[in-house]
């Protein structure tokens, strides 16, 4: 054990009675990434937030560079050299990018702080890691990538010699990607221990060198990553062979259900038109700053519009306002499930009954607990939410079953249109597999399903049909027949010239 710096040996925790964590031990060498993988809910984060002192465990022991160290606390991880970037970015947006990176380890001198030292020290951090962003620049005028590349840029300002990355690319564009990855390989050179935690497993040729896989809060093996298959990495992390990565469902094509015409909102929705059919999904791709996610908000009424159109089986519908959509039968599950999509403080049955109280409800305003519970029972088994209580807080659950709550709210209205925004995102294989089923079976009911995705095989594998905009416009459109990466990536480069 003498070449580890990190071992965390028969850890066990439990939330609520519930096991989290049983019996799970870890290990991480110095100038290493290893891989942690499992499924949504597998325990992985839950593992890191306790090495990290997020979490105390319940039982175990931790060593980080040979010395036992007993409960983490964050101030004591961060002393010891051990720094986390979290799935969910924890950003003070009113700030500096510089005065985020130094939230807490602010420069001052005689009880002030020395804003242009902290600029100038941003900055030299900021070159080393390749990253172009001013450091003056406030947090909430970035995009969500480049805020990552920040959590990023902070968590090695700490000189951290072991770094827990979970799900670090989820927001990040290709060529950010591979930026991130020029990174690592030169903290690996560094003798940096990296545990990088991604759902993206074809990501992990290029930097792991080891895996470790959880299932349902247990260590299940452990290897070296060119001694292991891709299907035996997925078989151990879902405890059963997934066949079909990308499960598609033919049906006839039937009437028009949804036309969006000369849609204008802003600078990056501009004379959007499309339209979708009963028994089909059709995809929207693009490059990262496309303008797919501001053309879904401004359909569904989130950000204003200044011109357009939309039509609901053949009928205008005027939708100036989410509430609009709802009631005219369009629904959205958003980018962003945290943020726009879910009530994290509220419990799991609130955040399905919420948008639900004019079904729920009876003409006083007093909901219909009998309407309730049979609602929120009819959700959690079909979209098959792992939960040990409905009355916890949403954000208890994993990534997946957050996003399966996301769904289940609309699907409880018997909804027209259902529009799907990275609908994927930080999920694992089993629980992508579930949501595309989902799709598949709106589909198969005649329910319009449209949806963005960043991911090529994902909008390849799904869709009946892809358009992909560019530059704020739909540039191309193809059907299952012609698709290709290619054909996609050419219309996802056509930008206008901007020459005159």
């Amino acid at each position: 054990m003498a070449d580890y710096i990190v071992t965390m040996e028969h850890i066990c925790k439990s939330f609520s009675g519930v096991k989290a964590l049983d019996d799970v031990s870890f290990y991480l060498r110095s100038g290493e990434v290893m891989a942690l993988l499992g499924e949504n809910g597998a325990g992985k984060s839950t593992l890191m937030k306790i090495l990290s002192g997020v979490y105390t465990r319940d039982s175990g022991e931790i060593t980080i560079f040979g010395k036992k160290v007993g409960d983490m606390t964050p101030h004591k991880a961060q002393a010891l050299g051990v720094a986390i970037i979290h799935q969910e970015l924890n950003m003070c947006s009113h700030l500096t990018v510089a005065e985020n990176i130094f939230l807490g380890r602010e420069k001052c001198r005689g009880g002030i702080l020395t804003d242009k030292e902290m600029n100038e020290e941003a900055r030299r951090l900021l070159n080393r890691l390749k990253i172009d962003i001013d450091p003056q620049t406030v947090v909430g005028d970035l995009s969500v990538s480049k805020q990552q590349m920040v959590e990023i840029a902070k968590a090695l300002s700490t000189d951290a010699r072991v770094l827990i990355m979970d799900e670090p690319t989820s927001a990040l564009t290709s060529k950010e990607i591979d930026e991130l990855f020029a990174i690592i390989r030169d903290l690996k050179k560094n003798g940096c221990g990296i545990v990088y935690i991604s759902h993206r497993l074809e990501e992990l040729q290029y930097i792991v060198d080891r895996v470790t896989i959880m299932r349902d809060g247990k260590f299940i093996t452990s290897a070296a990553f060119k001694e292991i298959t891709m299907p035996e990495i997925i078989t151990n992390m879902v405890g059963r062979e997934i066949k079909e990565k990308f499960p598609r469902v033919k049906t006839k094509r039937g009437q028009k259900v949804f036309e969006v015409k000369n849609i204008n909102a802003g600078k990056m929705v501009r004379d959007i038109s499309f339209e979708l059919y009963e028994g089909e999904i059709v995809g929207i791709a693009g490059l990262m700053g496309a303008g797919r996610t501001e053309t879904t908000r401004a359909i569904f009424g989130v950000d204003p519009k200044d011109s357009g159109e939309i039509f609901i089986n053949g009928e205008p519908v005027t939708i100036n306002c989410p509430m609009d959509a709802i009631k005219a039968g369009l629904v959205l599950a958003p980018e962003d499930r945290k943020k726009d999509g879910l009530c994290t403080g509220l419990s799991i049955k609130e955040n399905i009954a919420l948008p639900n109280l004019d079904i729920l409800c009876n003409g006083l305003g007093v909901v219909n607990q009998k309407k309730e519970t049979e609602m929120i029972e009819k959700a959690v088994t079909s979209l098959n939410i792992k939960l040990s209580n409905p009355e916890n807080d949403a954000a208890s659950l994993s990534g997946g079953n957050q996003q399966k709550v996301v769904v289940a709210k609309w699907l409880a209205r018997n909804s027209k249109v259902v529009i799907f925004d990275e609908p994927t995102r930080g999920i694992d294989v089993a629980a992508k597999v579930e949501i595309y089923n989902i799709m598949n079976e709106l589909k198969q009911e005649g329910i319009g399903v449209l949806f963005v995705s960043s991911e090529m095989p994902e909008i390849m594998g799904i869709s009946d049909r892809i358009l992909v905009m560019c530059d704020g416009r739909i540039t191309g459109e193809l059907d299952q027949e012609n698709v290709t990466q290619n054909a996609i990536l050419e219309y996802a480069t056509r930008f206008e010239s901007k020459v005159v």
